[in-house]
């Protein structure tokens, strides 16, 4: 009997193991697009990878142009590539086709490109400061011009009686 029940320990031992360790199988097509950052503003870099890519292929998408896959070296079956988010992208979800070796794989909701403001110019601004801005501006500093020697004028006034 106790030899049955270290048989059976044994058995169950080598079966969760067989289980848990991953199978190595050749991919015949692209079998997972991975793409990082997941959340990416306009302008910025999307790195792509593909496994079951052996060949390297193209990947596609509404937010960028098509960007060519790259086999990697010492890495089997798997490709990458980068991709330049286009500027005038809306910000929302997007899909990611990648075409290997005549093959065909889209991943929905790859990636998410947020909106963002354009810093350093008043960042709600598209074209600049407008001619009128600019003749508001000159008022307001004018105006406070004019303020500050009306007043230092009457300070001055007071000390004198």
């Amino acid at each position: 009997m106790p030899d049955t029940r270290a048989l059976v320990v044994a058995g169950a031992a080598v079966a969760a193991l067989g289980l848990s360790t991953p199978a190595a199988v050749a991919w015949d097509s692209p079998s997972n697009i991975v793409a990082l950052p997941s959340v990416i503003a306009r302008g910025g870099q999307l790195t792509i990878t593909v496994d079951g890519c052996r060949n390297g292929g193209t990947a596609t998408s509404n937010a960028f142009s098509p960007t060519r896959l790259t086999p990697i070296r010492g890495a089997n079956e798997t490709a990458r590539g980068t991709a330049t988010i286009n500027n005038n992208a809306r910000p929302g979800p997007y899909d990611i086709l990648v075409i290997c070796d005549g093959k065909r794989l889209t991943k929905p909701h790859a990636f998410t490109v947020i909106g963002g403001v354009r810093g350093g110019i008043g960042g709600s601004s598209t074209t600049g400061a407008t001619p009128t801005d600019i003749a508001i501006g000159g008022s307001l500093v004018a105006a406070a011009a004019i303020g500050g020697g009306v007043f230092w004028m009457r300070r001055r006034a007071e000390r004198r009686i």
